[in-house]
């Protein structure tokens, strides 16, 4: 039997082939968490790039909340990281969840890029 970060890693390879097939060269909002923390980055797979990444662990985001680990951190990311996409022109991305379920953090960094002019 496959142990629950084998089964994570299916999952994660498993999203990434659908989104590859629908994303037509766009641009992906690629999500990581951890126990402490949450990271976004914007990813150019064709050019193999980050182009804008935000976490709670950046200067930024210290100055705004104190908690690292929960909705709030995560929304405070997800804005952070859509105000940098949007500074550098990038307007539409597609959402990559990776392995995670969409719900709690990771819907709330999503919901907050949404509203702060992200389109996916």
């Amino acid at each position: 039997m496959s142990d629950s970060n084998e089964l994570f890693k299916r999952r994660r390879q498993r999203n990434r082939t659908k989104l590859r097939k629908t994303a037509n060269n766009s641009v992906r909002l690629s999500v990581h968490r951890s126990s402490k923390h949450i990271y976004a980055q914007i990813i150019d797979d064709a050019a193999g790039r980050t182009l804008a990444s935000a976490s709670s662990l950046d200067a930024d985001f210290k100055s705004e909340t104190s908690k690292t680990s929960d909705i709030a951190a995560a929304t405070a990311v997800g804005t952070l990281v859509a105000e940098r996409a949007k500074a550098k022109g990038i307007d539409a991305v597609v959402f990559d969840r990776g392995g995670y379920i969409f719900h709690g953090r990771v819907k709330a960094l999503a919901d907050a890029a949404r509203e702060a002019g992200l389109k996916f």
